[in-house]
């Protein structure tokens, strides 16, 4: 094996890793479970000589490929505006990684946004709260302030209160932190919501088509309390229901982390869609 070869071999592995970590860091780990699952069905239809099934995959997959670059496109442009920012050898050999690291959701953590929802709520504080799970919420994050600070229900109503430079737009919530202010959220055009529901609510819904966040809505008019999960929003909820809805989430959370690598449905979250 000469000098060139283990230049080679380096050079290779550095581009796996760094391919590997960008795909855990953004929306592209979502995809790639769903081409994993395309693959999976071509080998079976291969196997049991299903041939329409085969022939379909076969001529949609260059198709898929430029979809996937099209929706992509904010994470892979991002990536190459990283790559030309940072040292790829000190990024190579740090040991930032604890900070990525998933952790499940403290009760003091829950307890904490439960208060500031109720007192926001009383006082008809408009607020918005995202609270990332497994898919991450990177690309939204980079839209915001950088806040990077301990969960505290004080903070989240200061960031809230009318008239501060951080009270527009959304809060990310992440490993206990609140570690983004002014967040700028997809909205959602779907038609099944009504029609009264605002901004702040369609961003909700929206942030929670693309990703398993849970987003917690405060509405300025009302002052009523909503969650935003899977798609669908759920009004009205009494402080009660916004801890039980909660706890649902963090169980769901820890239990995924013990027995799921495939992200779906389990009994928990079958119970919170009720």
């Amino acid at each position: 094996m000469s000098i060139t070869d283990i230049l080679d071999i380096l050079i290779v592995s550095v581009l796996i890793y760094e391919i590997a970590k960008w795909i855990k860091n953004t929306r592209a780990w979502t995809l790639l479970k769903g081409i994993m699952l395309l693959v999976f069905v071509a080998m079976a239809a291969y196997v049991c000589q299903l041939h329409t099934i085969s022939w379909l995959i076969n001529n949609t997959m260059g198709v898929g490929v430029t979809a996937a670059i099209i929706v992509f496109q904010p994470e892979l442009r991002n990536a190459l505006e990283q790559l030309g920012r940072k040292n790829p050898i000190v990024n190579l050999f740090s040991s930032d990684e604890s900070r990525d690291e998933k952790v499940g959701y403290t009760d003091r953590t829950l307890q904490e946004i439960v208060r500031a929802t109720i007192e926001m709520s009383k006082v008809k504080t408009g607020a918005l709260i995202v609270m990332e799970r497994e898919v991450p919420l990177g690309e939204f994050e980079r839209t915001g302030i950088p806040v990077d600070a301990k969960m505290s229900s004080q903070l989240l109503i200061n960031i809230f209160e009318h008239n501060t430079p951080l009270h527009d737009g959304a809060v990310i919530v992440r490993n206990n932190r609140i570690v983004s202010a002014t967040c700028y959220l997809p909205l959602s055009d779907s038609l099944e919501i009504e029609k009264e529901l605002g901004t702040r609510h369609r961003a909700a819904v929206g942030i929670s088509e693309v990703s398993d966040s849970v987003t917690i809505v405060v509405s300025e008019e009302t002052g009523g309390i909503s969650i935003a999960q899977g798609g669908r929003i759920y009004r009205g909820l009494t402080p009660q229901q916004l801890r039980d809805r909660l706890a649902v989430v963090k169980n769901d959370y820890s239990d995924g982390r013990k027995f799921r690598l495939w992200k779906g449905l389990n009994r928990n979250e079958r119970k919170i869609r009720k």
